[in-house]
């Protein structure tokens, strides 16, 4: 069978959406923290995911005493 090359998949691997449930779940799991706190993150930093995997690991490290460097 060959692949239908009129069936194109526009997600984008680079972001995050906030419409999907199980993304904000599975980024969450991927980078220690909650599926609020990802939606947080989403409307501070917007969907980038390397902003994101980059604010979280920040809000990973404050949550655990270290300091927040802007």
């Amino acid at each position: 069978m060959t692949d239908n090359k009129t069936e194109r998949d526009f997600r984008h691997k680079n972001r995050v959406s906030s419409n999907e449930r199980n993304e904000v779940e599975y980024f969450a799991q991927q980078n220690g923290i909650t599926p609020e706190q990802v939606m947080e993150l989403i409307k501070a930093a917007g969907n980038d995911r390397a902003s994101l995997t980059a604010a979280a690991k920040e809000l990973k490290s404050v949550s655990r005493g270290g300091s927040l460097t802007a």
